[in-house]
């Protein structure tokens, strides 16, 4: 992962033997006749190297409608006439219950978006995110407008005391698609995220968090040998 406080643009083209057979998996979930959500990252990008050109597709990030366009999907806005069939889209972290941190590539405001307008959401990963607790390995990206961040981050100490604003890799602020900032932040290591997630909701400022409870109803976890464990929310 980043180190805390900076991003880092991931490589279309980096690739792994558990990410390329999550996203072939993936892929097999999409039929001619639906319309999908694309979320973000090098496990979604690899997806739609795997999808049939003239796939229908929402797009949650200005980088994955470049990938989806270069590989002839035709993507399209979500203005409230459909319902997509199927979300597909990565994972930071994949915790019990296909619980999920998301948010490392900034894109999660408009991933949780694209998700909610899903009938099923299918998390694409390798099997090295499953963790036995949300927060173990990666700090939770929350996402805040710029006008009085610091104060906003003040508000949030008292549940998220760890918490650092997002820089690129020249020192300057990251800022999502939307404009808006982004702090990473350590998960206390006790405590109910999905209670946690409500919290931090409610601090004027936060416009949305990494934290992804009760949304995945499946998940494709690839392993280093090609092999793909699937897991079905309960």
């Amino acid at each position: 992962m980043p180190a805390a406080g900076t991003a880092k643009l991931l490589p279309v083209s980096s690739s792994s033997e558990a990410r390329e057979a999550a996203a072939a998996a993936a892929a097999e979930l999409v039929s001619p006749d639906m319309t999908i959500g694309l979320g973000s990252g090098r496990a979604v990008w690899a997806t739609i190297a795997n999808l049939p050109p003239g796939t229908r597709a929402v797009v949650a990030s200005e980088r994955t409608r470049e990938v989806a366009l270069g590989a002839g999907v035709e993507v399209l806005e979500l203005d409230g006439t459909f319902e997509l069939d199927l979300a597909l889209d990565g994972a930071d972290e994949v915790g019990p219950g296909l619980g999920l941190i998301k948010g490392g590539g900034g894109a999660l405001l408009r991933e949780k978006i694209v998700i909610s307008a899903a009938r099923r959401f299918a998390v694409v990963a390798e099997a090295s995110k499953k963790v036995a607790r949300l927060g173990e390995g990666f700090r939770l990206p929350v996402e805040v407008v710029r006008f009085g961040w610091q104060d906003t981050r003040r508000r949030l100490a008292p549940m998220l005391p760890d918490a650092e604003q997002r820089l690129r890799e020249d020192g300057e602020a990251y800022l999502t698609d939307e404009g808006h900032f982004i702090l990473d932040c350590a998960v206390p290591p006790s405590g109910d995220v999905a209670e946690l997630g409500r919290a931090i909701k409610q601090i004027p400022g936060v416009v949305e968090h990494g934290l992804f409870i009760g949304m995945a109803t499946d998940a494709l976890l690839g392993n280093p040998d090609g092999s793909v464990e699937t897991l079905t929310a309960r």
